[in-house]
């Protein structure tokens, strides 16, 4: 099983491109089920997960060109099978969006009940009464989830979530895309992903209003057209690489990124002491001190994203004073703290709250990822430890990162990836 190595003590330096998010790749691959003609989607991401996605669409029939700079065109026109299997939805809870558009295209759908991080409980059940509200049959038999529609297809509906949900907000407007009449979703995910997807079905034909916020209304079209495509940047591989310059000191740009879609990430690190300046599509920090404590609180956007929650912890046990991290998202994503703990962290947890006592110094130690964003937190603790750090399961990494290890490396850090 692979394993980073890293030698802490060396500050950040240089520039890096940001990738494509690959939380806005995820449901835009899975939304090219809905068009009736070739799709080009660029700024695609190289990850784990995407590659988890292109496998599940093609078993299905769908077939893809790889072009240079990460484009990639995906032809839907003759999809062969409605399902997803068990052997490909294990491994990533996001498979689940393929429930909205194969019903909405061809009446049917029979996706295995997911795996992925375990953060917590991501119930199913929001997706399925989504999925009832439009007139959809759904039953779960024999771990999969079983969707048909009536004779007529999908019709337009009320939707409203008891809980803000992402993928929830994204399977069912994938869904009301192709439902006749009209359908309003309330209490819908403001995530600037979905606003991506909302934006991407609009420019194959989808007629959405609301983008941006909790209300989002849908006006049903009889097809889709194909299009080209480009992903937005993404804000956690962002903000990842900003909060390691918080905790290490130096001088990074960030190319090719929105500083509007990451400003919750960007004051907090600058109440940490961070100088940062932005442009258009680009973000500049400089850190000279030791970081200070901050307080972080998580909530769906646009509050500060639980995504950040463990990177922010990083930088907090290393911070001078005492700050707090609130997890109000998922109630099971405190696993980096034991590990943490085990590099010299200080570290008290009440419930969702962890209370992190700063020290001056981390030791490197073996630690063990247990997820996506877990394992980018304890990447980072590494990057200030005295020693070597080992991270292990970095499976985990490569769902969500993009050669990250090339990108810290670029900047000045000593890490490199060790092989079984």
């Amino acid at each position: 099983m692979e394993r980073l190595s890293i030698k802490g003590g060396m500050p950040l330096n240089g520039e890096i491109k940001i990738s494509g998010a690959k939380n806005a790749a995820l449901p835009i691959l899975a939304a090219t089920i809905l068009a009736e003609e070739p799709v080009t989607v660029s700024n695609v991401p190289h990850l784990r997960d995407v590659t988890t996605t292109f496998e599940l669409l093609g078993s299905m029939g769908i077939r893809f060109t790889f072009n240079e700079n990460n484009s990639i065109e995906i032809d839907a026109s003759d999809i062969t099978n409605c399902s997803a299997p068990y052997e490909l939805v294990r491994t990533m809870r996001a498979s689940i969006l393929v429930l909205g558009p194969l019903l909405a295209r061809y009446g049917q759908a029979q996706v295995s009940l997911p795996g992925g991080c375990a953060i917590g409980a991501r119930p199913v059940d929001l997706h399925i009464r989504a999925m009832q509200a439009l007139g959809a049959k759904v039953v779960i038999e024999e771990g999969y989830i079983k969707a048909s529609t009536p004779k007529g297809g999908l019709k337009g509906g009320k939707v409203f979530f008891d809980i803000v949900s992402v993928t929830g907000t994204e399977n069912i407007l994938m869904a009301a895309v192709l439902a006749k009449g009209q359908s309003i979703i309330k209490n819908a995910a403001c995530e600037p992903e979905v606003s991506d997807l909302a934006n991407f079905l609009n420019k194959m034909g989808a007629k959405i209003s609301g983008i941006g916020t909790d209300t989002l209304i849908v006006d049903g079209v009889t097809s889709l057209s194909g299009c080209e495509y480009n992903i937005l940047p993404d804000r956690i591989e962002a903000g990842t690489f900003l909060a390691a310059v918080a905790m290490t000191g130096g001088h990074v740009r960030l190319k090719q990124m929105r500083p509007n879609i990451l400003s919750g990430c960007i004051s907090k690190l600058c109440s940490a002491g961070a100088d940062i300046i932005t442009g258009e599509d680009w973000i500049e920090i400089t850190m000279q001190q030791r970081p200070r404590a901050v307080n972080v609180s998580t909530a769906p956007y646009p509050g500060f994203p639980t995504d950040m929650q463990a990177q922010m912890m990083a930088l907090n046990i290393i911070a001078e004073g005492t700050g707090t991290i609130s997890e109000n998202v998922f109630e099971n994503r405190f696993m980096h703290v034991q590990e943490m703990k085990r590099m010299g962290a200080k570290i008290e947890l009440h419930g969702n709250t962890a209370i992190c006592h700063g020290v001056e110094r981390l030791t490197g130690a073996p630690v063990m990822a247990t997820d996506l964003r877990a394992s980018a937190s304890l990447v980072l603790a590494g990057l200030v430890a005295e020693g070597e750090t080992l991270v292990d399961r970095i499976y985990h990494i490569d769902r969500g990162y993009e050669c990250i290890e090339e990108k810290f490396a670029s900047l000045g850090a000593r890490i490199h990836r060790l092989g079984d």
